[in-house]
């Protein structure tokens, strides 16, 4: 992992550990990836922020949108600089404009 090598931390939030499992993860296997990240908690702080990057961004909801703000809830608190790898660039560009940097995997 280049940024283990670099010493660059690498975090990840409990709520993507969640929403990004699927079935066929063995637990074995997601306990070994979370060995290797650092998993950040959710805050109520976090939740607060998401809201207003939600109304922000002009209201979208649901969901897909909650999970989104709350994580870039997240990823905003971090100390900079901030890389966010995501397959949805747009929803990131709309609720955190320029304050990070997003790279579509």
């Amino acid at each position: 992992m280049t940024a283990r090598r670099a010493g660059v931390p690498v975090l990840v939030w409990a709520l993507t550990v969640v929403e990004a499992v699927y079935g066929k993860t063995g637990a074995a296997r997601l306990r070994w990836l979370l060995s290797r990240l650092q998993v950040q908690e959710v805050a109520q702080a976090d939740s607060l922020t998401a809201v207003q990057l939600l109304r922000d961004a002009g209201g979208p909801h649901g969901h897909k949108y909650a999970i989104d703000a709350l994580v870039a809830a997240m990823a905003l608190r971090s100390p900079a600089p901030v890389l966010v790898l995501t397959s949805d660039r747009d929803d990131w560009s709309k609720l955190c404009g320029d304050r990070i940097q997003i790279k579509e995997v």
